[in-house]
């Protein structure tokens, strides 16, 4: 366990599912939360949740394809909880319909790819562009963003604009964390949802316990965890 007693933690997508366990365990720790979503009533109803629970929430609705409403977001997190501490970049999608369609890239027009990329990569941008100049300036941070194994290695499922917005936000925190990571400043990682593997980048050796109380963690990701902690730092 760790203490988040006196932090902010600003969580993305967190309306439903990963996303809503994330807030709740962070929540759970101590962190005033920043719930935000696309759908402001998603955020509200965990929010409340949270508040009703004993904890401290507030719905933080914007699109993080859209760096303005972003900005203007944290502002309202800021001005309403203190400056965010924490960012955990999940939101994520797959494309327009749930379950993720799956389709051959040649099959497609950029009317497709383009909105799954502007979520996937765009969004965790848009949002450490928002979060990380205070952290740095107070030497204190953390940034998690959600991944997959989709970015990693190649498979004939039709899911490649998905593969390669979460290859680009994993590449991005990589290059992110060298610019800024340090013991003691700002802490970068990059989990992945499918249980292939970890990368953890700058010093952050607690967080991948984050993903036991969201509740999606499984037998060999934490076999892998007991294998390799703790994480070293990782250098490009």
């Amino acid at each position: 366990m760790f203490d988040l007693t006196g932090r902010v933690a600003l969580v993305t997508g967190a309306g439903q599912n990963v996303g809503a366990g994330i807030a709740c365990a962070l929540a759970g720790q101590g962190a005033a939360l920043a719930v935000n979503d696309f759908h402001a009533d998603r955020a509200l109803r965990i929010a409340e949740e949270i508040n009703q629970a004993g904890g401290q929430a507030v719905a933080i609705p914007f699109d993080v394809t859209d760096l303005a409403a972003v900005t203007a977001g944290f502002d309202e997190a800021t001005a309403r909880l203190g400056l965010v501490d924490v960012l955990v970049n999940n939101a994520g999608t797959g494309g327009p319909t749930q379950p993720m369609p799956m389709a051959q890239f040649a099959d497609m027009g950029p009317e497709k790819w383009a909105p799954i990329i502007a979520v996937n990569l765009f969004g965790p941008m848009n949002c450490a562009k928002a979060a990380i100049r205070s952290m740095i300036d107070r030497r204190w941070g953390r940034i998690i963003t959600i991944s997959s194994g989709a970015g990693q290695i190649g498979m004939n499922i039709g899911v490649s604009p998905y593969a390669a917005g979460k290859a680009g936000a994993s590449g991005f925190m990589r290059h992110l964390a060298i610019e800024n990571a340090t013991p003691s400043m700002v802490s970068l990682s990059t989990p992945f949802r499918s249980g292939l593997s970890w990368t953890t980048l700058g010093w952050s050796r607690r967080w991948p316990r984050l993903s036991r109380w969201a509740g999606w963690a499984h037998p060999p990701m934490s076999a892998h965890w007991r294998s390799t902690w703790p994480p070293t730092r990782h250098h490009g």
